[in-house]
């Protein structure tokens, strides 16, 4: 057995999981009571398929802005760097079924965007590399799955 990581998504052994599936990584409690939600929202297989930086650039953007319209508890979203996936963290939330809801709810307004918030030059540090059509293929093909999320290994 490899010697056991800090960082939790490299204990998790990459050749098991199922993608697309969302994952509840683990919860960091603070001082104070707060719990901080951390989940793996995986869109592609790991070392089998990426997103295209455009289209994940995008998508970044679309769900970065949309997913504070459906939930309040939102402390970031950001892409993974392999490409491969999100990683969303919320405060003092953890109902799974309705960080699913929300999700599917933040995809469907990427299908309906009509832009690309924040690009351009002022607001993004790389305003030329963006694809709304490549966003929408991803958040397309990861609702497709929707029934499956819950399902990170393979039976």
């Amino acid at each position: 057995m490899a010697k056991k990581m800090n960082v939790e998504s490299f204990n998790l052994d990459h050749t098991k999981v199922v993608a697309p599936y969302v994952r509840l990584v683990g919860v960091t409690k603070g001082p104070n009571g707060d719990e901080i939600y951390k989940y793996d929202i995986r869109f592609k297989q790991p070392n089998k398929d990426h997103m295209e930086m455009a289209g994940l650039h995008s998508i970044e953007h679309l769900m970065a802005e949309n997913i504070r319209n459906h939930m309040e508890n939102v402390v970031d979203i950001g892409p993974m760097g392999c490409q491969t996936g999100f990683y969303l963290a919320v405060l003092n939330h953890s109902n799974y079924d309705e960080i699913l809801e929300v999700l599917e709810k933040t995809l469907q307004d990427v299908l309906n965007a009509d832009e690309v918030p924040a690009c351009n030059e002022v607001q993004c540090g790389w305003a030329a590399n963006h694809s709304l059509e490549g966003a929408k293929e991803i958040a397309d093909e990861m609702l497709s799955h929707r029934d499956e999320w819950h399902i990170v290994f393979a039976e």
